[in-house]
């Protein structure tokens, strides 16, 4: 396994795996590598011959007072873990590699981009899409990755590779959980011991939506009152907790279709985000 930090570089190895017939599969990640990201590069390996893992913590995507500075940075640690799985390239660029200038150029998806985790982190869509379109330029891969716990991001990025005709294939993976069902993520490591235990009413108000909507309810002003309650009573500081199309993300009143159950959490100063898919059609 190869670790390059130059643009031109992961173009070469690319094009020479291409010209021997090679499939190309991305997963773009920020690094801190766990059991989440471990799924989406055994899916990379199973479908494609040579699988290109990203690593930047990608500084246009954080606002201002979000965890850029303390976001965690495991090189190392993260090499040894794709290696292991068999990753074939690593590339983690520099800042100045990603963006030698000020940036111009942005992609913007609207609508899209307006509710759940866009509400709240103004600018943060722009430098998801933005950043994912140099890195699918820069790798040429036929299939990219990525994680169903970011479910907004996933229709972002799928809605701007159908909107701008990109030639790649967007994988989307299940949610990776813990034993007791709190969703894999990089910052749970920023969770105290309580913070942590308290946490898992996440999935738990989840799991009961689910069950409250296979039992007939239909009203959305309902299922996430009772959510909220859930999350409240565990000292979770909501952020939102709401139910949505899964294709335009616009809250719906009655639950119907395929519909995404989305919250958004503190606990202490750390913000975790959790959802369930679900087709009623």
């Amino acid at each position: 396994m190869k670790i390059v930090h130059i643009i031109e570089e992961v173009r070469q190895s690319v094009q020479a795996a291409k010209k021997q017939g090679a499939k190309i599969g991305l997963v773009p990640t920020m690094g801190a590598l766990h059991a989440g990201h471990g799924s989406l590069i055994e899916a990379a390996m199973a479908e494609c011959d040579f699988v290109v893992v990203t690593i930047f913590v990608n500084p246009t995507q954080f606002g201002p007072g979000e965890d850029l500075d303390k976001y965690p940075r495991t090189l190392k640690e993260d090499a040894a873990y794709c290696e292991k799985l068999g990753a074939d390239l690593i590339f983690a660029p520099s800042d100045k590699e990603m963006y030698p200038a000020s940036q111009l150029v942005w992609v913007d998806v609207d609508k899209l981009t307006e509710g759940l985790c866009g509400a709240k982190r103004p600018g943060h869509f722009r430098g998801v899409t933005t950043v994912c379109a140099k890195l699918f330029n820069i790798v040429g891969a036929d299939i990219a990755y990525f994680g169903q716990k970011d479910a907004q991001q996933v229709a972002v990025i799928r809605q701007m590779v159908q909107g701008l005709n990109m030639l790649l294939e967007i994988r989307i993976c299940p949610i990776v959980r813990e034993p007791d069902g709190l969703a894999v993520s990089s910052r749970n490591q920023y969770l105290s011991a309580d913070e942590r235990q308290r946490a898992v009413c996440l999935s738990q108000a989840l799991t009961q939506c689910k069950e409250q909507i296979d039992a007939g309810q239909r009203d959305a002003a309902i299922l996430t009152a009772r959510m909220r309650t859930v999350i409240e009573h565990y000292g979770g500081r909501i952020d939102y907790v709401e139910i949505v199309d899964a294709e335009i993300l616009q809250p719906l009143h009655a639950i119907e279709g395929r519909v995404l159950i989305a919250v958004a959490v503190f606990f202490g100063r750390t913000r975790l985000i959790d959802n369930i898919l679900l087709d009623l059609k």
